[in-house]
């Protein structure tokens, strides 16, 4: 099985990675060359990666996506068992001493998952923790909106998220739910000095009950106004940086 990466930017980062095997690359007939197309072709030349121009009619399968005349045909990306994930070593960026993960509860639009990667891999979280079911897949589209920063982190994907909760827990992890219920405000809680996961649920219905049980802090984003319609991406970046900003003060690490 195959899937798809479309855009000169992600199948660059693909390259530059070793995470997934690149089985061929397209190029639209008449594409304009440029320096990322030009080195798309030495890489692939240098790790022996088949590459072929084809006619633009070969292109209209994939129409709906900004393709950009370049399409990379890979393997399924490879999971890390949460098992594995626990036994590596600490991510020492931003002045960090402890783990931090972002859990995704019911969060079923690629566009946002691939939102969310990008923004925990440039605010130096270790990995992204999903369950198999009621929750997007890794596909082209998340590559695409990751900007291929899905090649950079971690994907723990399990069967039972409750499980994996109280596996963390049991880890020294404590866990954060995001719920626009809760009293307490996300800048309220203290980020540094603990391993911790920040749980984001479905824009619809939000984290499962049996989660939010299982968590050890509630927090929200306070609304200046009677919308509440923060999407699950921007919502998920503002938390994601708070605990940067405090990690890094704590540290006096100028980023």
């Amino acid at each position: 099985m195959s899937d798809y990466i479309f855009g000169k930017n992600s199948v660059l980062e693909l390259l530059s990675q070793e995470k997934r095997n690149v089985n061929k690359i397209l190029f639209s007939k008449g594409i304009h060359s440029d320096a990322k197309i030009n080195k798309i072709i030495d890489i692939a030349k240098e790790k022996g990666i088949v590459f072929q121009f084809v006619p633009k009619e070969k292109f209209q399968q994939f129409s709906e996506f900004s393709h950009q005349g370049v399409v990379a045909y890979v393997s399924p990306i490879e999971y890390i068992e949460l098992e594995d994930f626990l036994e590596k070593p600490i991510n020492s960026s931003c002045g960090q001493t402890h783990k931090k993960i972002i859990i995704l509860d019911g969060v079923e639009d690629p566009h946002n998952f691939g939102s969310i990667v990008r923004t925990a891999v440039c605010a130096g979280f270790d990995a992204i923790l999903m369950p198999s079911r009621r929750n997007s897949i890794v596909n082209s589209t998340v590559e695409k909106s990751s900007a291929g920063a899905i090649n950079h982190i971690d994907i723990i994907m399990v069967n039972s998220l409750s499980g994996a909760v109280d596996k963390l827990k049991n880890n020294n992890f404590w866990i954060i739910a995001t719920d626009g219920a809760s009293k307490d405000n996300y800048f309220e809680i203290d980020y540094t000095g603990m391993n911790f996961a920040i749980v984001m649920g479905s824009e619809k219905s939000g984290i499962s009950q049996n989660i939010l049980k299982k968590s050890d802090f509630k927090v929200k984003i306070p609304m200046c106004n009677n919308f509440d319609s923060l999407n699950v991406a921007n919502a998920a970046s503002i938390i994601m940086y708070e605990s940067v900003k405090q990690i890094t003060q704590k540290s006096n690490l100028i980023v």
